[in-house]
């Protein structure tokens, strides 16, 4: 095989490390209790807590998590979602995928019963069991390369597809949520976001996807809930900002001055510009594909 023909994948270990391992503690100093570093479900009159809690109910009922024998959760960050399956919606198995460090040791140091976390990436996860659901928040987007064609990003995340496609039992369901491209073009992408914040990553367009699952996936719903991004930010700025000192005392200048301007560019692009969306989308397991050819 010739450098041409190699097998593009998505972010690295490394890549990943290098932004969510800056430390649990800075974390710590603008998510909500529960470690929830991705777009809230907001109705009137929530506060951050309620907003997070709101979207992992969410994500668990679109799987029809309740009471089942097992659920998949692929980037499962600190493992709060994991936490809320086992305990309020009594699932018999919870399993997580990340591929940080830190996040692995948060979750493992909790010590909760039925849960299981590996620092695995899904390419090569070899599951011992059949899942009910799988859920997945913010994990998409590290699928696939900015330098990627578009047919090498569908082909990406095809795999993705076809491997829940097999892990899932009869009637299983995926609840995916990710950032998207919106009103913008690839040479939009910002440089400082993909050599600074999240390198080796690429946004799907939503065309993209909805190929990717043809004739694996029923889509029973998608929603665009871009205006959420964008004030589940500005809090995670405002108090940020307001735990400046700790913050740079638990990493550095240079970090705080980096997520500042991130957590910046984000409400722009989402609110002014909008060039990026945030998908929620649930998929339902089509049990016989009539493609052979996208299933095998």
């Amino acid at each position: 095989m010739n450098s041409t023909e190699v097998k593009q994948t998505g972010a690295s270990k490394e890549a990943i490390q290098s932004h969510y391992d800056v430390g649990n503690a800075f974390y710590k100093l603008f998510l909500d209790d529960s470690q929830t570093y991705s777009c809230a479900l907001w109705e009137e009159g929530d506060d951050l807590e309620k907003a997070q809690e709101r979207k992992m109910d969410y994500h668990l009922q679109e799987v029809n998590a309740l009471e089942k024998e097992a659920i998949l959760d692929i980037g499962c960050g600190w493992g709060a979602l994991m936490q809320k399956a086992v305990e309020d919606y009594k699932v018999g198995a919870v399993d997580g995928l990340t591929l940080s460090q830190e996040q692995l040791d948060f979750v493992q140091a909790k010590k909760l019963p039925r849960l299981e976390v590996k620092l695995q990436s899904w390419d090569v996860f070899e599951p011992n069991k059949t899942y009910q659901g799988i859920i997945s928040i913010g994990a998409f987007e590290h699928f696939a390369h900015l330098n990627m064609t578009k047919e090498e990003r569908i082909e990406r995340y095809r795999t993705f597809f076809k491997k829940c496609h097999k892990w899932l039992s009869r009637g299983g369901k995926i609840s995916l949520q990710t950032i998207g491209c919106g009103n913008m073009l690839r040479e939009d992408f910002s440089t400082f976001f993909a050599q600074q914040i999240f390198p080796e990553s690429d946004l799907p367009r939503l065309g993209e996807i909805m190929e990717a699952a043809e004739c694996l996936f029923e889509v029973e719903r998608v929603r665009n809930d871009r205006m959420m991004y964008g004030k589940t930010v500005r809090l995670w700025l405002k108090r940020l900002i307001k735990n400046k000192e700790a913050a740079i005392a638990e990493t550095s200048k240079e970090v705080y001055d980096r997520f500042v301007k991130y957590f910046k560019l984000v409400i722009i692009s989402f609110e002014a510009q909008k060039s990026m969306n945030l998908y929620r989308i649930t998929f339902k397991k089509i049990e016989q594909p009539r493609s052979y050819e996208i299933v095998n």
